[in-house]
Formats: structure tokens, C-alpha cells, sequence
């Protein structure tokens, strides 16, 4: 089966007419039968390092594998054209199962372009996990590489302003290095990373994967020497996806090519709308961009936009809060669309230097009519004098006290 939409529908199934079933069993299980001590031994000691089951032994705990999460894995894995698949409670358990796995190897340095989803930055920033981080553009990234860089980070569209990389010339720089490329707003529907040198591949699972707002995961398409590593990470600190997530998300897959090119569309008529307003700067959206990397790497703009309100903040916290069909909320990638600010929110960890602007609002498209949608936006876009001049708003815009932060290390010649 060569075409994706076809994959998306039969991945992780394959072996389901010869169990006599239609619907993949969930499997709740939190224990297993052991059949015997030496077997049984044998097959912890070979999942907790990371292995697969062994032919026997048993599975022995739900931690160390679970048969319905795994049919998830390998459904991800083959739509985005790796070996393997490894899913974690979050999609930031998976970055930091990554963090971590690169740093047992003595590698705690990583190389990052901004910018990242606000979770990620704040996690490399702080250096919560040990890491060290050095900031670098794509023309810098070559010179910011260390002897102990284990990752270099790439999320592109990026998160918030939907920002896009050259995947192929930036895996190209790497050196060696392997590239973490976070491909949560593509999704495999409209961009395969590992086709373009990735290494790893990065998704919060939450959002369109699973596509309903009803499940919180991550996961991460690889190699499998990097699923062996993360699947040894993921054991140890416990961030495990639950089995009924797991069933959830392998479903989502099934209908993840018709949402995410329906809501695309959508998109991509909301951000010409947006673009001839008078109360809003500036619109950004990749299928707005002219950008060579449509169509070679980007196979649509995506269900997610940026906006910046004409009137600033005031104006900005306006159109959010006065937003009706439209809920006013985080995350993306779901069947109702959602606005939000995210200097106040998602990306309010990050630094003052690096945060997004004061007006910018960013706009996750989902499956109403888009007409709606458009009559929704155009009333809380509707200036209001008493809110939105300036002068006549005393609400300071979101900052961050930064004292718990450590110095920043940027690359020479590195953007800002």
C-alpha cells in the first residue's frame, strides 16, 4: 500500500483478519501472566532496556509495553516512512525522552532554531533536564555544533508564527549530528521530515493526530536504535501512554488525511479573508508565504495561521476574548477551532527577546463552515474605541519575570 491516505486507514491493522476481528482489541492490562521465572526474567530484562517482546516470557507490565499502544507505533511509524515509533504520556515526555536518551550518551548539548513551540523553548532554556542549549539560525547551525551536541532541534512550521525550514540544507549542516525535526502542525499528511534527513520526528500527538481534544500524547517516528533508546528512557521515568490514548490515536489516524486537508483549506480562505482587513498588520501562513519549500517539502499551508490585530495588544486580547464560535483556548489541531494569544500563554516562558509579539494571535483552523467562521471574526475584529485606542487600555502586556533563567548561549551571527 504506497499512498498515504491508504496507510492511514489500514496501518497497525494488518494481522486483524487473522485474529478474526474487525477493530483492533484494546488491551487495559496493566500485568501479565508470567510463564515461568527464567522466561519471564529474561523478557523484563530485555523491555526495560529497550528491546521488543520476546517470543517468550510474556510482556510482563504494562510500563514495558502494551500490545494496543504498539499497533499506534507502528501505524505513526509507517506514515511517516521510519522503522519505528515510540509513544510517551505528552508531547513533551517524547522531547524529553529524547533530551535524555541523547545525553546518556554523554551528549548533553543541543543546538536549537527558533522558534519552538513555548514548552520546548522554556525546557532547553532552563535546562531543567541538564542540557545545555545553544540558539542558532539554519546559516549559523554548522558553527554552533560541539564535540557533545547530541540533537539539533528544528520545528518548522514553527510555533507560533509558522516560520519555515529547509529541512534538507539543515540535516545537510548536521554533520552527523542527529536532527529532531518537531512536525506536529504539518502532521505526515503534508510534510515527511525523514525524507529530508531527520532523524527524529517529533509530535504532540494531542493535537491533530488525535484531533478531537480528547487525548493528551506524544510520540516520536525514528530509527530503531533511537525507538530501542526511547522506549529504554520511556520505561525508567514511567511518562507511558495509556492504552485507551492509544486506541484513540490509532483511530484519529484513520480520518487524519481528510481533517487535516479539509481544515487546510479552510485555513488557507481565513487567511486570505484576514489579509484584507483593515484591522489586521500582518497574516502569517505558509501557504501565503511563496515559499520554494511548498510543494517540495510543505505539501499545504497547514490548518494553523498567525494574525496580528492592527490595534496592538488591547487589541489582540479583544479579538480573542470577544470570539464566539470560535473558543477562545490552547492547542490546535482539532475539530473546532480555537484562538489564543501566545506571549500570554503558550509562550509566555519564553524570553522576553525571543517572545512572540504583542499583537499576534494565532488561529487553529478546524472543521466548521468556514463562512461561520469568517462572520465570527469579523464581529470581535470590529474596533471598539473605548478598548482598543491608544491610551485607553491599562492592561500591560504579558512579561515574564526571568531571574530562574540561565545565561544564553547564541551562536555567532545567530538570528534574534
Amino acid at each position: 500500500m504506497s499512498r498515504l491516505d491508504t496507510r492511514a486507514v489500514h496501518a497497525g491493522r494488518e494481522d486483524l483478519a487473522g485474529l478474526g476481528a474487525h477493530v483492533p482489541p484494546l488491551d487495559l492490562s496493566t500485568t501479565y501472566p508470567v510463564p515461568d521465572l527464567a522466561a519471564g526474567g529474561d523478557a523484563y530484562q530485555a523491555l526495560a532496556c529497550g528491546g521488543r517482546p520476546p517470543a517468550e516470557g510474556g510482556l510482563v507490565y504494562q510500563r514495558l509495553w502494551n500490545p494496543t499502544v504498539a499497533r499506534f507505533e507502528q501505524a505513526l511509524a509507517q506514515l511517516e516512512g521510519c522503522a519505528e515509533a515510540v509513544a510517551f504520556s505528552s508531547g513533551m515526555a517524547a522531547l524529553s525522552a529524547c533530551l535524555l536518551a541523547a545525553a546518556a550518551e554523554g551528549r548533553r548539548h543541543v543546538v536549537a532554531l527558533r522558534p519552538l513551540y513555548g514548552g520546548s523553548d522554556h525546557l532547553l532554556d532552563s535546562g531543567l533536564l541538564g542540557t545545555e542549549v545553544t540558539w542558532a539560525a539554519p546559516g549559523t547551525l554548522a558553527a554552533a555544533l560541539r564535540p557533545d551536541t547530541g540533537l539539533v532541534l528544528v520545528e518548522t512550521p514553527g510555533n507560533p508564527t509558522l516560520d519555515l525550514v529547509d529541512l534538507a540544507a539543515v540535516a545537510e549542516r548536521c554533520g552527523g549530528v542527529p536532527l529532531l525535526v518537531d512536525n506536529t502542525f504539518a502532521t505526515p499528511v503534508l510534510q515527511r521530515p525523514a525524507r529530508h534527513g531527520a532523524t527524529l520526528v517529533l509530535h504532540s500527538a494531542t493535537k491533530a493526530i488525535g484531533g478531537h481534544g480528547d487525548v493528551l500524547a506524544g510520540a516520536v517516528a525514528c530509527t530503531p536504535e533511537w525507538a530501542a533508546r526511547l522506549r529504554r528512557v520511556r520505561a525508567v521515568t514511567g511518562a507511558v501512554l495509556h492504552p485507551l490514548a492509544g486506541y484513540l490515536l490509532h483511530r484519529g489516524l484513520q480520518t487524519l488525511p481528510l481533517r487535516v486537508r479539509a481544515a487546510s483549506a479552510s485555513a488557507a480562505r481565513l487567511a486570505d479573508w484576514l489579509a484584507a482587513r483593515p484591522e489586521v498588520a500582518a497574516v502569517h501562513y505558509p501557504g501565503r508565504s511563496g515559499s520554494p519549500l511548498l510543494g517540495r517539502q510543505l505539501l499545504g499551508g497547514g490548518s494553523t495561521l498567525a494574525f496580528e490585530a492592527a490595534g496592538g495588544f488591547a487589541h489582540a486580547a479583544a479579538v480573542a476574548e470577544r470570539c464566539g464560535l470560535i473558543t477562545h483556548a490552547v492547542s490546535l489541531g482539532g475539530a473546532d477551532t480555537l484562538i489564543q494569544h501566545p506571549a500570554s500563554l503558550t509562550h509566555r516562558p519564553v524570553a522576553a527577546a525571543h517572545k512572540p509579539g504583542p499583537a499576534l494571535l494565532r488561529l487553529s483552523v478546524g472543521l466548521e463552515d468556514p463562512d461561520d467562521l469568517i462572520a465570527d471574526l469579523e464581529q470581535a475584529l470590529a474596533l471598539r474605541p473605548e478598548s482598543t485606542l491608544p491610551g485607553t487600555d491599562h492592561r500591560p502586556e504579558p512579561t515574564l519575570p526571568t531571574a530562574d533563567r540561565r545565561p544564553e548561549r547564541t551562536a555567532p551571527g545567530a538570528r534574534h
